[in-house]
């Protein structure tokens, strides 16, 4: 192996332990283990979407103090799953057509910005590790019935933010917005023809961040992101 190759494999070595400090989450307390726990089964629906927390009932289910459920609550809130209202408490949000307009108006100019990054920022290394990811995705697209993604490094849309090597632009994403995007994502799903044209716009952004074109990278991630949230629009609708 040639000096070169070396010192590249070492760089994003070190590149990815940077960042997996900065994202990446180690549930080691309750309080962190209720968070995480909490957040999955707003995500996922299983706690439903518009529903009061009950301090009694989670800290029940999760077999943990009331103190703790509140902490999980209270940091729900600066991640835009939770909200308080007057005379009702804590309640999980809706998804309504407003705030999926609102959310994904915000969503195309950051993840826009950081397919651009990603396009300058990102070593050979990790965009050959995307395409491997996307490739990996086809095994699940190729019947055109769903196009399911798990949180975090196996998310297409994740790989990009870590890649654009921005640590204030990852913390506003990943620590803000992300897992209420994954809700509306998750919660109302993609099926039929969007399955695998979603995956085809996937794969046009790669190129471009594989040759190194920023502003197309920008555009394609922009214009996947518009194409979403009017499929999930149609979804809320019916």
């Amino acid at each position: 192996m040639s000096l070169a190759v070396s010192l590249l494999r070492l760089s994003t070595i070190l590149n990815a332990m940077v960042l997996n400090v900065l994202v990446a989450e180690q549930p080691i307390t309750n309080a962190d283990k209720t968070f995480v726990r909490l957040r999955n089964d707003i995500v996922e629906g299983v706690v439903p979407a518009g529903s009061k927390l009950s301090e009694m009932e989670l800290s029940t289910k999760y077999a943990v103090s009331r103190a703790v459920v509140r902490e999980a609550i209270n940091r729900l809130e600066s991640c835009h799953l939770v909200e308080r209202k007057a005379n009702v408490g804590a309640k999980v949000v809706a998804l309504t057509e407003q705030g999926l307009n609102e959310l994904y108006q915000v969503r195309e100019s950051l993840e826009g910005m950081a397919a651009r990054l990603a396009a300058t920022q990102m070593t050979d290394l990790e965009i050959a590790d995307l395409n491997d990811l996307l490739s990996s995705h086809f095994q699940t697209v190729k019947t055109g019935e769903t196009y399911y993604q798990e949180a975090g490094d196996v998310d297409f849309h994740y790989r990009i933010i870590l890649g654009s090597k921005n640590n204030h632009l990852i913390t506003m994403l990943v620590d803000g917005i992300y897992h209420l995007i994954r809700m509306y994502r998750v919660q109302l799903g993609m099926a039929g023809p969007r399955v695998t044209t979603a995956f085809d716009e996937h794969k046009h952004i790669v190129q471009a961040i594989s040759n190194r074109d920023p502003e197309l990278a920008e555009m394609l991630m922009r214009r996947h992101i518009q194409y979403t949230k009017k499929n999930l629009a149609k979804k809320l609708e019916s």
